[in-house]
C-alpha cells in the first residue's frame, strides 16, 4: 500500500464561484436542481426562486450543502446547464488527484463527520459551504489505491443492499402481519372457537340496546345534546360479513361524547409547564410523543379551554394530514402514564372520542386501526394532497363491528398476545439494521484510514 499524503481539499476541487440574480438573462430558461438524493440522484425542476443562484456545467461535481454526510452529491452528467439555489455549491476536479466515487464515499464516512466537528461550528448540522469544504485536510492515497478501494467498497455495498433489502421486506411482512391479526379480530375469526364454548353470549344487538337507551338518559338529563339521527346502515355500506351475534354499527351509537379540539392562540404557548397542549405532530398510531415539540399553557388558559381537557381512556384521533402519506387519521388511546404529572388539553384538527362505559376501549382502539375500516374515513376526505381533512360527520358515521362485551375482551387477549410476538419481531429487525449501519461505518472507517494491511 502506497504512502498516504494530508491534502487539502481544495488542491482538487475548485469551486465554481459566480452568483446569479434569479432573474439574470445569464441564467434565463435553465432548469434547476430540486433535490440531490442520497444516492447521488439528480431531481430537475421548473420551479421558480427568488434565491440566488449558482451555474452547473455538465461533469461538475455538486453538492447539497446541507446533506453532504448523508452522500447528497453527485457529477452531474446532463448535456445542457443547469442552476441551483446556493445551497448547494458546484464544483470542477482533478482526476489525477481525486477518484470521484472514491470522494464520494468519504463523505459518509465517521472520518469526515470527525473533521467537521472539530473545524466547523455546528458541525453536520451547519449548512456546508465550499469555505467550510475546500480548506480541510484529509488523508488521501494515490488515484491508483483510490480506485482499488473504491472497487471493493462497491462490493461489500452490493451486500449491504441486499441485506437492506431484506431487512426492508421484513418490515413490509410484519406490517402486514399486524394489519392481518387486526383484520382477523374484527372479523371474528381469532374468536371462533371462542364463540363455539359459548354459544349462550348475549348478543351484540343487545349491548347496543343498552348503550342506546343510557345516552336517551343522558339527552333527558340534559348531560349531553340531542343529536340528529344517522341513517340506517345498508346493506352496501358493510365492508364485509359478521359473524353470528355480531351487528354493525356507527361510531356515534357507541360514543358518550366526540370532542374537536380547542383553537389555542399560538402567542400563548410556553416551553415548560404543567398543563400540555396536544397537537398533530404529537399523535403517532401507536403512540403520543408528548416530549415532541412540547407546549404548554397557563391557569387562565386551560380554565378558557376546560371542555378541551382530557382524561385516561379517550381516544385521540388526527383530522388532517398528507393524503398521499395516508397520516391525517392516526389514533392512540389514553392511558394513565400519558397524564403523569401533566394535564392534556386538545388542540383544534385533533378529535376525541370518548367510549360508552359498557364497551372495550382497546377493542375500539384495535378497530380504528384496521386500515380496512380506515379506508372508509380516507374515502372522505376534503382538501388537496399536502393537507387532506376529515370531518366530524364523516368521524361519527364511521361504522364499525360490534360483538359482545365478553368476546371484545377475549378479543383483546389475543390480539395483544400476537402483537406481542410482533414487537419481539421488530425488536430483532430493528437490532439487524443498526448493526448493518454500524458494520457499513466500520468498513468506512477502515477504508479512509492508513493502516497496515489494505481492506
Amino acid at each position: 500500500m502506497t504512502q498516504w499524503q494530508k491534502v487539502r481539499v481544495g488542491e482538487f476541487l475548485f469551486e465554481r464561484k459566480e452568483k446569479y440574480q434569479p432573474n439574470d438573462e445569464k441564467i434565463t430558461g435553465l432548469s434547476r436542481i430540486n433535490k440531490i438524493d442520497f444516492s447521488g440522484n439528480f431531481h430537475i425542476a421548473q420551479k421558480p426562486s427568488n434565491t440566488k443562484m449558482i451555474l452547473i456545467c455538465p461533469d461538475d461535481l455538486v453538492i447539497s450543502g446541507i446533506n453532504v454526510a448523508k452522500g447528497a452529491m453527485g457529477i452531474y452528467r446532463g448535456d445542457k446547464n443547469i442552476v441551483a439555489t446556493i445551497h448547494y455549491s458546484s464544483y470542477t476536479f482533478d482526476e489525477k488527484k481525486i477518484n470521484v466515487s472514491y470522494f464520494k464515499r468519504f463523505l459518509k464516512s465517521a472520518e469526515f463527520v470527525k473533521l467537521l466537528q472539530e473545524q466547523v461550528k455546528g458541525g453536520i448540522k451547519t449548512e456546508i459551504k465550499p469555505k467550510h469544504l475546500l480548506p480541510l485536510e484529509i488523508n488521501l492515497p494515490d488515484i491508483k489505491e483510490q480506485k482499488i478501494i473504491v472497487k471493493k467498497l462497491k462490493a461489500i455495498e452490493t451486500e449491504e443492499n441486499e441485506l437492506k433489502q431484506e431487512i426492508a421486506q421484513q418490515q413490509i411482512l410484519l406490517k402486514n402481519l399486524r394489519q392481518q391479526i387486526l383484520q382477523e379480530a374484527i372479523e371474528g375469526k381469532l374468536t371462533q372457537d371462542w364463540r363455539v364454548k359459548n354459544p349462550n353470549t348475549e348478543p351484540a344487538s343487545e349491548l347496543l340496546k343498552r348503550i342506546q337507551a343510557e345516552k336517551q338518559q343522558l339527552i333527558k338529563d340534559k348531560k349531553i345534546k340531542a343529536q340528529k339521527p344517522l341513517p340506517a346502515i345498508s346493506e352496501d355500506e358493510k365492508p364485509f360479513k359478521l359473524p353470528d351475534g355480531w351487528v354493525w354499527c356507527r361510531l356515534n351509537d357507541i360514543l358518550s361524547e366526540i370532542l374537536g379540539g380547542h383553537s389555542f392562540k399560538s402567542s400563548l404557548f410556553k416551553k415548560y409547564g404543567e398543563k400540555q397542549v396536544l397537537r398533530l405532530g404529537n399523535i403517532r398510531p401507536y403512540h403520543v410523543r408528548l416530549e415532541r415539540n412540547s407546549v404548554y399553557i397557563d391557569e387562565k388558559t386551560a380554565n378558557k379551554a376546560r371542555s378541551a381537557k382530557l382524561k385516561q381512556g379517550d381516544i385521540l384521533i388526527t383530522m388532517t394530514g398528507t393524503r398521499g402519506k395516508r397520516d391525517y387519521c392516526y389514533t392512540v388511546l389514553l392511558n394513565e402514564l400519558h397524564f403523569k404529572d401533566r394535564e392534556l388539553y386538545l388542540n383544534q384538527r385533533v378529535g376525541c372520542l370518548r367510549f360508552n362505559k359498557y364497551v372495550s376501549l382497546k377493542y375500539y382502539d384495535y378497530c380504528l386501526k384496521n386500515n380496512r375500516l380506515l379506508d372508509q374515513i380516507f374515502s372522505t376526505a376534503t382538501g388537496s394532497a399536502n393537507q387532506a381533512n376529515i370531518g366530524i360527520s364523516a368521524l361519527i358515521s364511521w361504522l364499525i363491528p360490534m360483538p359482545s362485551t365478553q368476546e371484545q375482551k377475549t378479543i383483546v387477549a389475543k390480539v395483544e398476545k400476537l402483537l406481542n410476538i410482533c414487537d419481539k419481531l421488530q425488536t430483532q429487525i430493528t437490532a439487524n439494521q443498526i448493526y448493518a449501519e454500524q458494520l457499513m461505518q466500520a468498513v468506512l472507517k477502515e477504508a479512509f484510514t492508513q493502516a497496515e494491511q489494505p481492506i
